[in-house]
This record gives C-alpha cells, sequence and structure tokens, in this order.
C-alpha cells in the first residue's frame, strides 16, 4: 500500500477506537461472594474532607507545553481549561528547564511553573517537546521538556508595555518589559515586571494578587564567553475556591459555590467577604551561567543557581467546637431528610436564603472564642505558673514548606560531523524543604495550647498529648510555630549523553541517564506520642537509577514521514510520599521501591505546504507507583494519612492533528485524541494516623485494576479555523468536545473489607464498585485581534473567549470521599469541580 493510502485508513482506526476498547474494558474484579475472605474483617470508613484536593484544582492548562506542534499547542489552548493533560501525564512526567538547569520540584517532581507567572514577555520564546522525543538539555521524561535560554544578549532593544483586561482569576494584568541589546561594550540588560490582581475572580469569595520581576544582565568578554546572570520571582497571594457536592451546589443555586468564604463585620459595621484559603508564595531564583562557544559546533554552558522561599496555605483548625465548615455533612438538608423532614425543610429554606448557613460565620469565631476563659498550668514548661486567658477554640493556621536549594549544571552540545551531534550533561541538585505551621490569626482569642486534642481525650496523659515535649504546654500566639516541624533534605545527581545521527532516509537518536537520589528527614520536634523516632535525623535513603530512550525516522519522501520513539528507565520514589505520617515520625511507607516506566509511540507525519497532519499510537506504563493521601478524620479528630504501594497505570491512545489552508487567508484545524488512562495492578494499602502508633489497615488488598484514572478527559475533539484578514486583522473560532471524564475512585471502596457484609445482588455491591462517568460536554472559543506597525512601533490588540456559550454544567473534574459508609455508599457524594463559564481576556500591547 502507498504512503498516500494509508492515511485514510489511520483516520478510520482513530474514530472507530472506541468501539474496540468498549469491549476491552471491564470493571474490577472481586473474590467470590462466598470466599472466607469477606467473614470476620473490620471495616474502615474514613470521613472529612482530602485535603489534597485543592492541589487537583491548580493544574496547568498545559500552556507551557504549547510547541509549534498542531496538536500540543491546541491541547494547551483549547482543552486546557478542561483539565486536559497531553497523554494523561502530569507535569513530573515533563521537564522544567532554563539554561539547561531542571527547575522542577524535587519533592514531587511536578514542574512549577508559578515561579515565573506574568513573565510572559521573557519566557515566551522557548523550545518546547512535549513528547517522547529527543533533548540536548537532559533526558527529560515521557511528556518531554519545555526549555528557556534567558540571556540578557538575546533580546533585541526594545521596550514593550502590555495591559491585559479578564474576568478569570485575575481581572488585570500590567505588564512592561525592557532591553538595551548588546551595546558596544558588550553589555546587555533586560528587565521585566508585572502585576495580576483582582478583588474577586469569576468565583465568589476568591481574589488574587500577584507580582512578577525578572532582571537580567549579560557580558559578551569576546566571540567564545559571555557571562549572564539572571534572577526571577512571582510572589503571589490567592483566595481559593473549594470543591463541593452536588446538593451544595443545588442549594446554593451556582455550580460555582465556595464554602471557603463567608463575611466578616468590621469595626464600622461593614461587611467584607474573607476566605479561609488563601496560598501565599514566593520562591525568588538566581541563575549565574557562562556561555562558551570556542566554534561554531561546540557549545558548552555552565550554571550555578540558588533559590529560596515560602509557600503556604491557611486553614481553619478548632478545638473542643464544632465543625466550622459549612458543608459538613451534617449541616447539610440530606442529613436529616429521613431523621427530621422538618427539620430538613428548615435547613434548605436557610441555605437558600441566608448567606451565613451556607458560607463560613466568622463572627461566630469570634464570638466562641472570646467567651472561652481557661486557666492553662505550668504554660511553656514553667513548673508553678498559672496562665489564664480566653483559649481559642477556632483559628486560622497557615501550613508552610519553605524551600532553600542549589545547584550547579554543565551542559555540551558537540556537532561532531555533517551527521552526527552529542550532547552531554551533568547536574548536580542539593535541597531542603522546612515543613511547619504558623498561627496566622486566632481569630479574638488570647492564645492556642500545642497539644493533641485526640491524645487528651483517650489516653489522659499530658505527656502523650504534647505536640514538642521540649517545648511543654508551649502557649501560641500569632506569629509562633507549632504542631509539627521537620526537613526533607534531597541530594540528587545526574548524568546523561545523547547521539543523534542523520541519513538520507533514515534519522536515529539514543539517550541514556544515570542518577543517584539520596533523602533523609530531620524532625525539630520531639512528639509526645512518638518518642523515639520524630526528632533528628532518619535514616538515609539512597536509589540508584537510570535508562534509555531512543528513536528513528524513516522518511519515506520529503513529505511523508513515520518515526517512532521508545524509552524504558526508573526513577526514585518521591520524598513526600517515603514516610508514612512525616508531620510525626519518620517511618517509611513498607516496600518503597524505584518506579519503572516503558513507554513508546509510533508515528505517521505529512507535511504539504497547504495540508499538514499527524496520527500517532502510545502506550506508557507506569509500574511501582506510591499513591498518597492526608485527610482530617471527623471520629479521631486528626490527620489520617492513606498511602498505596504497588500501583500500576496505562496511559495508551490515538492523537490526530489535521491542518488545511483553504485560502491564502483561511486555515481549518481538526486535533483530537481518543485515550484510555487506567490503573493495572491491585496495589497495597497502610493507613495510619498521625497522632497514634495504632495501624488502622495494613497489607490491604485494593481490587483497583481496570479502574480509570479519574479526573481528566481522555477524549477530546477541537474543529474550528482561523482567518488572516487584510491590514492586520485576524479572527478564530473553535468547537470543543470532551468525552470520558471519570471520577478518581476511592481505593479503599474497592478492597474486601469494604465489600464484606455484602453479596453482589447487594445495592451496595454495585454503588460500591461503580466508577462514576460524567456527562460529554461541548464549548466555543472565539478570538478577534487587530495589529498596526507604524514608524517601527507595534500595536496589537485581541480579545479572546473561552467557553463562549457559557456552559456552567460542564463537570471537569471530581473525586470520591475518603470518607464513605458500605451501608449507605450515597451518604457522603463526591466532591465536583465545574468547568467556568465563558471567560475572556483583552489585552493591548505596545512595542516600541
Amino acid at each position: 500500500m502507498r504512503a498516500g493510502n494509508i492515511y485514510p485508513l489511520l483516520i478510520c482506526i482513530f474514530f472507530c477506537s472506541t468501539l474496540v476498547y468498549a469491549q476491552t474494558d471491564t470493571t474490577a474484579i472481586i473474590a467470590p461472594k462466598d470466599s472466607t475472605i469477606y467473614k470476620n474483617v473490620p471495616i474502615f470508613s474514613t470521613s472529612g474532607d482530602d485535603l489534597d484536593s485543592d492541589a487537583g484544582g491548580q493544574d496547568v492548562s498545559g500552556l507551557l507545553q504549547s510547541a509549534r506542534d498542531l496538536y500540543a499547542s491546541t491541547a494547551g489552548f483549547h482543552f486546557g481549561t478542561a483539565r486536559f493533560r497531553i497523554r494523561g501525564y502530569g507535569t513530573n512526567n515533563m521537564s522544567l528547564l532554563i539554561n539547561g538547569l531542571p527547575l522542577n520540584d524535587v519533592e514531587s517532581g511536578f514542574a512549577t511553573f508559578s515561579i515565573w507567572g506574568g513573565l510572559n514577555d521573557v519566557t515566551r520564546f522557548r523550545e518546547a517537546r512535549p513528547y517522547l522525543q529527543s533533548s540536548r538539555y537532559n533526558f527529560a521524561g515521557v511528556g518531554g521538556y519545555s526549555h528557556v535560554e534567558s540571556r540578557a544578549g538575546a533580546f533585541r532593544k526594545q521596550t514593550s508595555i502590555s495591559y491585559a483586561a479578564s474576568n478569570r482569576i485575575y481581572r488585570n494584568r500590567l505588564m512592561i518589559t525592557h532591553s538595551t541589546g548588546m551595546n558596544e561594550k558588550g553589555w546587555a540588560f533586560t528587565v521585566s515586571a508585572s502585576r495580576r490582581w483582582a478583588e474577586e475572580g469569576f468565583v465568589e469569595g476568591t481574589f488574587f494578587d500577584a507580582w512578577s520581576y525578572y532582571a537580567a544582565a549579560e557580558k559578551k568578554i569576546n566571540n567564545k564567553h559571555s557571562l549572564n546572570l539572571i534572577t526571577f520571582g512571582a510572589p503571589i497571594t490567592q483566595g481559593r475556591q473549594g470543591f463541593a457536592i452536588q446538593e451544595a451546589y443545588d442549594l446554593a443555586g451556582t455550580n460555582f459555590y465556595n464554602p471557603n468564604w463567608g463575611y466578616q463585620t468590621q469595626s464600622d459595621g461593614s461587611l467584607v467577604k474573607r476566605n479561609a484559603r488563601v496560598s501565599t508564595n514566593h520562591q525568588p531564583m538566581f541563575i549565574f551561567s557562562h556561555f562558551y562557544t570556542p566554534t561554531d559546533k561546540l557549545k558548552v554552558t555552565t550554571s550555578a543557581y540558588y533559590t529560596f522561599g515560602r509557600n503556604g496555605y491557611t486553614g481553619l483548625n478548632w478545638y473542643d467546637a464544632a465543625d466550622p465548615r459549612p458543608d459538613y455533612y451534617r449541616y447539610l438538608p440530606s442529613y436529616q431528610q429521613n431523621l427530621n423532614p422538618d427539620l430538613a425543610a428548615q435547613m434548605t429554606n436557610a441555605w437558600e436564603n441566608d448567606v451565613n448557613t451556607r458560607q463560613l460565620n466568622w463572627d461566630n469565631f469570634y464570638f466562641a472564642n472570646g467567651k472561652n476563659m481557661f486557666m492553662v498550668r505550668n504554660p511553656n514548661g514553667m513548673e508553678g505558673e498559672t496562665l489564664v486567658g480566653n483559649r481559642s477554640k477556632y483559628v486560622l493556621e497557615e501550613l508552610r514548606t519553605d524551600r532553600s536549594q542549589g545547584g550547579a549544571n554543565v551542559l555540551l552540545n558537540k556537532q561532531m560531523t555533517d551527521r552526527l551531534n552529542i550532547s552531554a550533561g551533568f547536574t548536580a541538585t542539593i535541597s531542603q524543604s522546612r515543613n511547619y505551621k504558623v498561627m496566622n490569626d486566632l481569630l479574638g482569642g488570647d492564645f492556642w495550647l500545642d497539644v493533641d486534642q485526640f491524645a487528651e481525650r483517650d489516653f489522659n496523659n499530658d505527656t502523650l498529648a504534647q505536640n514538642d515535649l521540649n517545648n511543654p504546654n508551649n502557649i501560641i500566639r500569632k506569629g509562633d510555630e507549632f504542631g509539627y516541624d521537620y526537613l526533607i533534605r534531597n541530594n540528587i545527581y545526574q548524568t546523561f549523553i545523547q547521539a543523534e545521527y542523520s541519513l538520507q532516509r533514515f534519522d536515529f537518536y539514543l539517550s541514556v541517564f544515570a542518577s543517584q537520589n539520596t533523602f533523609w528527614r530531620e524532625g525539630r520536634m520531639l512528639n509526645g506520642r512518638f518518642q523515639e523516632n520524630s526528632l533528628g535525623k532518619s535514616e538515609t535513603q539512597n536509589f540508584t537509577n537510570g535508562g534509555f530512550k531512543g528513536g528513528i525516522t524513516y522518511k519515506i519522501s520529503g513529505r511523508h514521514y513515520v518515526y517512532a520513539n521508545a524509552a524504558m528507565f526508573s526513577r526514585a520514589p518521591i520524598s513526600r510520599n517515603a514516610y508514612l505520617s512525616p508531620r510525626t515520625r519518620d517511618e517509611l511507607v513498607k516496600g518503597l521501591t524505584n518506579e519503572n516506566i516503558n513507554s513508546f509511540d509510533v508515528n505517521y507525519q505529512i507535511k504539504y505546504p497547504r495540508f499538514k497532519s499527524r496520527i500517532s499510537y502510545f502506550r506508557t506504563q507506569f509500574n511501582n507507583q506510591i499513591w498518597f493521601r492526608n485527610f482530617y478524620h471527623d471520629e479521631f479528630r486528626n490527620f489520617i494519612n492513606y498511602t498505596m504501594t504497588g500501583v500500576n497505570q496505562l496511559n495508551e491512545g490515538l492523537e490526530l492533528a489535521i491542518e488545511y489552508n483553504v485560502t491564502s487567508n483561511l486555515t481549518m484545524q481538526l486535533v483530537g485524541t481518543k485515550a484510555f488512562y487506567t490503573y493495572n495492578s491491585r496495589p497495597t494499602a497502610t493507613v495510619v494516623r498521625d497522632n497514634s502508633a495504632e495501624v488502622l489497615a495494613e497489607n490491604r488488598t485494593i481490587y483497583l485494576k481496570n479502574y480509570r484514572v479519574g479526573g481528566m478527559p481522555q477524549t477530546a475533539v477541537c474543529l474550528g479555523g482561523r482567518y488572516q484578514g487584510k491590514k492586520g486583522w485576524w479572527g478564530s473560532a473553535y468547537l470543543n468536545y470532551f468525552d470520558d471524564i471519570y471520577i478518581e475512585p476511592n481505593p479503599d471502596r474497592r478492597s474486601a473489607e469494604a465489600l464484606a457484609q455484602f453479596v453482589d445482588t447487594d445495592p451496595q455491591w454495585e454503588e460500591l464498585l461503580e466508577q462514576e462517568k460524567f456527562p460529554r460536554a461541548f464549548t466555543v472559543d472565539l478570538s478577534v485581534g487587530k495589529s498596526w506597525r507604524m514608524k517601527g512601533n507595534f500595536i496589537n490588540i485581541s480579545a479572546h473567549v473561552n467557553n463562549a456559550l457559557n456552559n456552567q454544567n460542564f463537570i471537569i473534574s471530581g473525586f470520591e470521599q475518603l470518607r464513605y459508609d458500605p451501608n449507605e455508599p450515597g451518604r457522603f457524594p463526591p466532591r465536583l469541580v465545574y468547568n467556568l463559564g465563558a471567560l475572556y481576556n483583552i489585552v493591548l500591547s505596545y512595542r516600541f
């Protein structure tokens, strides 16, 4: 079959793949109903909110993955608002680099895009490859890389000023950038600054205040040597949105109900909105680079960097008081519906008509704290002393992760011959993060006592109740540190080498890497419940890893290409998930081991002046992942840590991208993916709590195999076009389709223990095992713009509207609560996230 005839067949396969996979996708297999495994086993019922859920709300849209590749750019700009992920990968599977230095968070592996948020002018020119491909900067992951070579001399002499108005997380953005260009003395300077702000974003109760800055200086010593120094940072303060259940959305009358805020009365009697979940981040970075180019075929870049800063978010805590969260399940009408229908009706009326019922009541917190006179004996360990004052029942605490990190990198690229290119590099990273709590606001009280209320209740032992025996009965006031305090230290060393070889018909590349990861915990508090393993340095963990990746391209002709890539490598477990309860002790997750990744893709690409297309099949297997969640348990009144080891995940699917120039002015595009992201193992779960050595569950088998990975569309299609008019006018319109969005499953519901008292004909059996699939959805994106050139100066104005038809019923993500009742699975419904309504962004820029 000729190459030109293959393409229609591949398109047919792409659109028919749903039918094939519908036959092979199965539900989890549980032991037979008469199995002895169901007899005399305890049921573990969790309650409380998954605190990690907020992290899911901050997913990056994928803009930094956008490259010249049509599929990648479409996924970033049109699929990103729906939490779409290219090939289902998180940002821990891609590399984010500046001047060859990897900037991924060493504790989680995730690419931390927020460190340069708002610096569009100085980061827009980057090299990005969002797939399994060759990289001349580092080994990169299966998700590719995004690299910025930041040099003051790379920017031409120019000043740029822009203003943007939006209704997204910010309402206004002001940005200015100035570059001197390289002067006669070999100096170049670039500075950039921006501010993004909103008193309230699209979601009620949220706010945003972000600044960003960048400064670079380069000295060109001669044609071979150049020195460059840059610094940048992006301090951000943001009031967050919380996830809610559908009942709360319905009662509030909006799918964007936010339980994190409430009104607070000021001294003059006015009311202001106050958000309890506020994140504050600032991590400035300094990078010094030496660029050495002895010939036009050899380039050596040597860089060193240092970064430090704070990352924190606030949240409510309470002692001997009712749960303050307005959407706590006992405060919802459904809880009383069967017990007291009249009370349920009253609660419904209050939710619908009284804002203080459905939102936080800050005035009540102040009232309760101002009426709680309490006497503390031996405060701060002072024997014989007594402290009398109002002990806060409710407080606002800030959970902090403050990091300091430094490293160095050497990167070499050599064009050996016209056909052979060699790249090699070495990177060393030393990182320390301090994890602790700070008292943000006593909410009208005089002090907080740093003791564990669960230990007080169950052990009646003052020693066991202390969070820090070195500071017993610690009296906490605003700004004091309390609760827990520990360091996580990471030392990482990695080297790689890559060879690229070109022939007339074939191109090849092969890359190998090796790494050494070392981490340990260092406790700074002597916990009363864990006196043996809470304070001091833990045992050091060492992991050696390596692997390879390679690819081959066959050039059928100058217009048709077939290429394939494959990778097989391992990586160390991330230190953040290595400990069962890092807040209180250094006990490791059992079976801690390297994660293994095998991946390949096959691609067929066509390039004509008016027609371009690519169709790809990809398959990636992740083995031995660790799944970790930390959540609050109502009954224990403390945090519970749920860990699974041996979590395997298979990501496979098809991608299609077609671009056709109908006329010289009109370009049509079709982009789509049909993917299947599934768990394909039966992991082992361990469940412990922060404040007790008791293990709630151990070696529990989780029947997670064949469940879909939740929280993102696995099918997406975009059809539209762009019109380039005369005199700088342009416009575009795109129709987007999303499907196969599944809820993230609660693993404990897929265990033998959860099903112990049921047979497969019981309604609870199916309710516990079923994985919800959200409805398919459509959105429309519209854009228009115009540019002018006047005496060498440029003016641009553009307007963009995402979800122009204002579809507010599009569920883009959700998770089953870890709290559940096996006898009544619907009692604790999932928490859902809706796609925001019509979002606009108007940008005016001037360059001179």
